[in-house]
Parts: structure tokens; C-alpha cells; sequence
């Protein structure tokens, strides 16, 4: 079975794509300025991007993980993730408090989708 990575640098890849299953390297915003709401949203639209050039969208999502720096921005976080993910095929999700690797960042999400 092949394995492609895709956007890979020399400490990991933005995504992998193993038979029929994609996975994606948690994601983070590049303007880490943004609140909670912006940063979801240039996450959200890395993910779609990685999962286009892996030949699949989010309605093929299984499941994802999303790190929060602060739990209580769970309700602003889902505000977006409610209007982007497909309502008709939800994956399943864990969302959990974390600390990030940089204090500025406010949200990483990671996907995993089948092609």
C-alpha cells in the first residue's frame, strides 16, 4: 500500500494519505492575532485545503480533534465548526483544553478522513 505525504518539511507532514484513509497534522492559524472565531476559521479553511489536494472533503471527515487554550471559547469555537462541518455526515470529535505551543495560539484541529 503507498504512502503520499503532502507539504512535508523536514520535522513532519501537513498531511498523509495511506490507502484510503487521510490524516492531517493538527492545524493552526497563521494570523494568530485573531480571536478564537478567526483563528477556527483559518484553520478550518487548511483543513479543507489539505484534504482537497488529498483527494477528499469534509464530508468524508471520521474523526477530529481540537485542542482549545481555553475552554470556555468552546461555545465561540463551535460557532464556526457548526457552519462548516457537514451536518449530513458528522464525524466524531473530541475537543479538550490544552496548552498550545505558542501562548498566541488559541485553537489546533487535526482530522483524520477516508478518500
Amino acid at each position: 500500500m503507498t504512502i503520499t505525504r503532502i507539504k512535508t518539511g523536514p520535522r513532519m507532514s501537513q498531511c498523509v494519505v495511506h490507502g484510503d484513509t487521510v490524516y492531517t497534522a493538527g492545524q493552526v492559524a497563521d494570523d494568530s492575532s485573531k480571536d478564537v472565531v478567526g483563528q477556527t476559521r483559518q484553520v478550518l479553511a487548511k483543513i479543507d485545503s489539505l484534504l482537497a489536494e488529498a483527494g477528499t472533503d469534509k464530508s468524508k471527515i471520521l474523526k477530529g480533534t481540537i485542542w482549545l487554550a481555553d475552554i470556555s471559547q468552546f461555545n465561540e469555537m463551535n460557532s464556526v465548526w457548526d457552519t462548516w462541518v457537514d451536518t449530513d455526515n458528522p464525524p466524531v470529535r473530541a475537543c479538550v483544553e490544552s496548552k498550545l505551543a505558542f501562548p498566541e495560539l488559541l485553537v489546533e484541529i487535526q482530522v483524520e478522513a477516508a478518500k
